[in-house]
């Protein structure tokens, strides 16, 4: 295979992949590598974050380098890791307008509605990644780490009595 059709072949497994993968991990400048939602538009994975209720994009600034890996929808195996620029996009820009139509499709559960877009421009932040064309191996081993620190806790235990439950009501069903 050429390096033209190796490099053709890439950007069509990057592009693929990422737009049916509805979770990607991305690692910024420095920082453990965190899950993200995205939308993929116009050659590019856009994100939406940094503000109230929204995710957190650690390490990802205007102009600097992300790693991104994709993991398959079905099996969630990793399936290509490929390098990004960060171009951040700014506030009611045409870009910024076309990649929030998209954004605002593949957000669940927002607490504001069809509202969410003005808080989008006020509070938060709408990165592009745009591929740089390299791709890098598929790492060996399992990568997993410890869970991040939260604040989020659970109260107490489960009743012990609760599996016991779930399972009588699956079958009255």
């Amino acid at each position: 295979m050429t390096s033209a059709t190796s490099a053709l072949f890439d950007r069509a497994l990057v592009e693929e992949a990422t737009k049916k993968s509805g979770l990607v991990w991305v690692r910024g400048s420095g920082g453990p590598a965190r899950p993200l939602w995205h939308a993929w538009h116009e050659g590019a994975m856009c994100l939406v974050g940094d503000g109230p209720g929204e995710q957190p994009l650690p390490g990802l600034a205007d102009g600097g380098p992300a790693e991104v890996t994709v993991r398959s929808k079905d099996k969630g195996g990793r399936l290509v890791c490929w390098a990004a620029t960060v171009v951040e996009l700014p506030s009611g820009s045409g870009e910024w307008e076309a990649a929030v139509a998209v954004l605002k499709g593949k957000r669940l559960n927002a607490p504001d509605g069809e509202a969410m877009t003005e808080r989008w421009a006020r509070e938060c932040r709408v990165l592009r990644l745009e591929p740089t064309g390299v791709t890098a191996p598929l790492p060996e081993g399992s990568l997993a780490e410890p869970p991040l620190p939260t604040p989020v806790t659970t109260r107490r235990p489960a009743p012990a009595g609760l599996p016991r439950l779930l399972a009588r009501r699956g079958k009255r069903r």
